[in-house]
């Protein structure tokens, strides 16, 4: 194969070179429409769900739209989702706020140890120099000098340790600090400003349908990929061998040849897929970061009320579980609750209560009903709550890790990258052949050096990738 179709293969030009882009979620997106923008021209994007956007999903929901994936803007200065939406007043500031914390005794702590725990995690950074885990880290922090902001009751203090650490989880993927890298701090080149611009009315829709220039009332309109988009076609196969053509099987038994291949699958995917998937098998450098980095799971609840019952000063409320409550919880169906970090108002829908679980546990709720998983929730309002809550109207909730397309939520740099001595950029990089020629080449926000996590970062690798072949064909040309 590779004899003959090399001569072909060398002879393509932006006109002719066929792009195959897998997944057509933020990061597919942004390298099919940046691509189209350079003047290639034959450029398809192979779909696994019946939808595009991959881990932004804005469904409609209690009479407006909801996110069941990316949902904040992230910063301002250096984040490209900002500076594409910037101008169309469609975020809205979050600004600062101070959580609430309830014991399950239904004690609440004071206005003083709100603020205290708020700024806590706030403030909370890892040192330049640490080379260990998060949780090392936050150890280390906490007992620093006896810091002044820890609460003086030692059983409280305990409970907050438990809680906080449970946040940095949430807000970082893991299933634990204890396996979170220092790298995951070190590396991450924080966006200036705001972090938790809220999309006004159309959710995370609004950005893409801007990438897209399609309809904004239309979550899932292709817009300016129309006619580039194949939708239920799951890849099963990509061979790579030799220099000449790749070819791809689909699920459905179709086969399609391309000149280059853009992947941009879920690090969950490659995780569990890439030995079938790749044929040779990919090089051991990206297989040591495939396995090294991880994909956690972060699922959100949504709750519909008649009327919002919780009370006009709380925004965000967390819990903390007393030692002997804790011991019980874990012994009797609700055990899952321990990883339930906290339930706050939903920006712009009054009616609204949004919760967040993590880890083992978020995986768990994935296997049982939603019936159970309400009567779960309500059962820990109950227990931890003075004001009461009602049954809510409507509910739902997320489930990335049983989903094959995903089978997670965002990455995160493991210890045990650490210990394999790899990182996001053996993953970025391309396959290529003896010429330069990128052949199989990888985005997503798993590849992102420095926004990983994030749909700006996912964007940026897709722009990234599409730039690397527009460089090749651009040498080809002066040549």
């Amino acid at each position: 194969m590779s004899a003959c179709s090399e001569p072909t293969t060398f002879l393509k030009t932006k006109e002719t070179a066929r792009i195959v882009i897998i997944g057509a979620g933020a990061s597919g997106i942004a390298a099919a429409t940046k691509l189209l923008e350079q003047g290639f021209k034959n450029v398809q994007l192979f779909e696994a769900e019946d939808r595009i956007g991959g881990r932004i999903n804005t469904i409609p929901f209690a009479n407006s739209l909801i996110d069941l994936g990316a949902q904040w803007c992230h910063g301002e200065e250096g984040n490209v989702v900002y500076e594409k939406v910037k101008d169309l007043d469609v975020l809205d500031r979050t600004g600062d706020y101070v959580v609430h914390f309830f014991r399950s005794n239904k004690e609440v702590l004071t206005e003083d140890q709100n603020k205290n725990l708020t700024d806590l995690v706030d403030e909370f950074d890892v040192p330049g120099e640490h080379e260990g885990s998060v949780g090392d880290a936050f150890n280390a922090y906490w007992k620093e000098d006896n810091h002044h902001l820890v609460p003086k009751d030692k059983a409280i203090a305990k409970e907050a340790q438990d809680c906080l650490k449970k946040v940095i989880c949430s807000m970082d993927a893991c299933d634990n600090v204890s396996e979170l890298s220092s790298r995951n701090f070190r590396n991450f080149a924080i966006s200036e400003g705001d972090q938790n611009l809220s999309w006004r009315q159309k959710g995370y829709w609004k950005f893409l349908s801007v990438l897209l220039n399609s309809s904004d009332n239309q979550p899932g309109d292709q817009g300016i990929l129309k006619g580039h988009v194949r939708l239920n076609k799951r890849i099963a196969k990509i061979n790579w061998e030799g220099d000449g053509e790749l070819t791809l099987r689909c699920w459905n038994g179709q086969f399609v040849s391309a000149d280059h291949v853009i992947c941009t699958v879920s690090l969950g995917v490659l995780k569990e897929k890439h030995q079938k998937l790749f044929v040779p098998a990919l090089p051991a450098s990206k297989i040591r970061s495939i396995e090294g980095l991880k994909l956690g799971t972060v699922n959100k609840f949504y709750l519909e009320f008649e009327e919002q019952p919780v009370p006009e000063n709380i925004r965000e409320m967390a819990f903390l579980w007393l030692e002997e409550d804790l011991k019980e919880l874990r012994g009797g169906k609700y055990f899952w609750l321990e990883s339930a970090c906290y339930f706050h108002r939903v920006d712009c829908q009054p009616r609204l209560l949004q919760g967040w679980i993590i880890g083992a546990h978020a995986r768990y709720i994935e296997t049982i009903s939603e019936e159970q998983v309400l009567e779960g929730i309500m059962w820990m309002f109950r227990k931890f709550l003075k004001f009461s809550v009602p049954y809510p109207k409507n509910f739902l909730r997320s489930q990335w890790h049983s989903n094959p397309n995903f089978r997670g939520s965002y990455s995160y740099y493991s210890t045990y990258a650490d210990e394999l001595h790899t990182g996001r950029t053996d993953l970025e990089s391309p396959l290529v052949d003896v010429t330069g020629r990128p052949r199989i080449q990888f985005a997503g926000e798993a590849s992102s050096r420095n926004h990983f996590a994030s749909v700006h970062g996912a964007i940026e690798s897709g722009w990234r990738e599409a730039d690397r072949l527009n460089e090749f064909y651009k040498g080809r040309a002066a040549n």
